[in-house]
């Protein structure tokens, strides 16, 4: 098995679309901050589905041989060759997403792609000793799991896919993923450029419906999904493969909590704070949603994230000045405009925002503050997914640990303070599968993540995510 082409630089977005549309027909994809129309999806079935599955399975055997330390070499080659299409893959993504090619956007989406590549091929898996006493010897080995079923998201598209199929081909699986239908174009180009550094068929896009989604989390011939979305719809995939006994790793839904002690410096963590919950847009699984903030700082941290809020510009992503795009699709725009609307009601009070401009192309939704707002209302109860934080005050740890795990979801969570005992000490009381201090959202290749509650199951990065994606068996004499 070995490489079959040498990789080739895409300069524009315009080259990746033309080695990716259908020759004809195809289904239009929009740009959700012009409305303009970014290129045309391949519309497969579930025969398509059957085809790219049977042909992984058929690839497989050959590349699990391969070993760890010859699949790491390919992974470093698909590093290289998404950093000579770097700029073009940025391009395509920021006017099918929206997100900007400037700040933690577009540019920065490609780079980790690249980089998840190489961490991943980087970490040592070897067998575990458990039991070495003389008299007897166990070692826990990793075996490929065959198939890997992927469905992806609309928010981070090629990143998230990445999360997916690098830990999977790693341990000598192969992969078949299932984009978005807002974002298949982003999915498709970032296949057609990995594709070029590996040998054939262990990465297969198929780009259709839910019926294809469907039918990929029943398919008899694929060992187990990936799946980053809704809880919703991971309920559903875990209904669905029950006949097969899939493994599924399922990182969904999130409401991540944040909490400012009482000892906080409100400038000084301001920044952070906002890109912990503005970052793409808001669109974030583990973006921070709901703020809490003790009552003796409410007021200066309100003040702090006003400034910050007001001074980051809005806009087309292919402008170099814009760092926060649209919302992504009308559906998304209209829960965030809802929520919003419902907090306004509420007599909640709006400092900044709240109020999208009529008549103009795309779905942008001003960067929006809500203060003096309950706990229960569902701007704070529901996950909103966009550009609108509401800032809860409250009087003392207990009562803002309380609010931060009454939610039936616990993805991530924050802790602010100036003292990192004390910070550890209230982040052991949050129930979430991620605690970070003094910032939010900062995944790690090397650190595991994953959610508790109902934001799923399942470990991805590091080297507990290499053995997600694979069979322990145990060699016991």
């Amino acid at each position: 098995m070995t490489r079959t082409t040498v990789p080739t630089a895409f300069i524009t977005a315009t080259d990746l679309l033309a080695a990716i549309q259908p020759a004809d027909g195809g289904r239009k994809i929009f740009d959700p901050a012009t409305g303009g129309t970014v290129g045309r999806a391949p519309v497969h079935t579930a025969a398509d589905l059957d085809a790219a599955v049977a042909a992984a399975r058929a690839a497989q055997p050959e590349w699990a041989a391969l070993g760890h330390e010859k699949r790491s070499e390919y992974l470093n080659q698909a590093a290289d060759a998404i950093d000579a299409s770097a700029e073009a893959l940025a391009e395509l993504l920021s006017r099918e997403q929206g997100k900007p090619l400037n700040g933690p956007n577009a540019r920065f989406e490609v780079g980790a792609c690249a980089a998840w590549l190489r961490a991943t091929a980087s970490f040592v898996l070897e067998p575990e000793v458990v039991v070495d006493d003389g008299e007897s010897h166990a070692e826990v080995h990793y075996r490929p799991l065959g198939v890997v079923g992927a469905i992806g998201p609309w928010n981070w598209p090629m990143m998230i896919s990445v999360w997916q199929l690098a830990p999977s081909l790693r341990m000598g699986n192969t992969v078949v993923m299932k984009p978005s239908e807002y974002t298949p174009l982003s999915v498709l180009a970032l296949a057609a450029v990995i594709n070029q550094a590996l040998p054939a068929d262990l990465l297969h896009v198929v780009s259709g419906g839910r019926e294809v989604g469907e039918a990929l989390a029943s398919h008899p011939e694929i060992d187990k999904v990936m799946f980053t979305g809704s809880t919703a719809t991971g309920k559903a995939i875990i209904r669905s493969s029950a006949d097969t006994v899939k493994r599924l790793t399922l990182e969904l839904g999130g409401n991540d909590a944040g909490i400012v002690l009482e000892d906080a410096d409100p400038k000084a963590i301001a920044q952070d704070l906002f890109w912990g919950a503005f970052i793409n847009t808001g669109q974030t699984c583990a973006a921070l949603k709901r703020l809490y903030v003790h009552d003796s700082l409410y007021d200066q941290v309100c003040e702090e994230l006003v400034q910050v809020a007001q001074n980051m510009p809005m806009g087309v992503g292919l402008d170099e000045n814009n760092v926060l795009g649209p919302l992504q699709n009308k559906a998304q725009f209209d829960i965030v405009a809802d929520l919003v609307q419902k907090a306004k009601d509420s007599g909640a009070k709006v400092l900044t925002g709240g109020n999208p401009e009529s008549g103009q192309p795309g779905y942008f939704y001003p960067t929006t503050l809500v203060a003096e707002i309950d706990n229960d209302n569902p701007l704070v109860a529901q996950e909103q997914f966009g550009p609108a934080l509401p800032i809860i005050r409250y009087n003392t740890v207990d009562e803002a640990v309380e609010m931060a795990n009454g939610l039936d979801v616990g993805l991530g969570a924050s802790v602010w303070s100036s003292d990192p005992a004390k910070a550890r000490e209230v982040a052991a009381r949050i129930e979430a599968g991620t605690v970070w201090i003094n910032k939010h959202g900062a995944v790690d290749p090397r650190v595991p993540f994953g959610g508790a509650k109902q934001s799923g199951y399942g470990l991805e990065f590091g080297v507990a995510g290499l053995k997600a994606l694979g069979t322990p068996q145990v060699i016991s004499c």
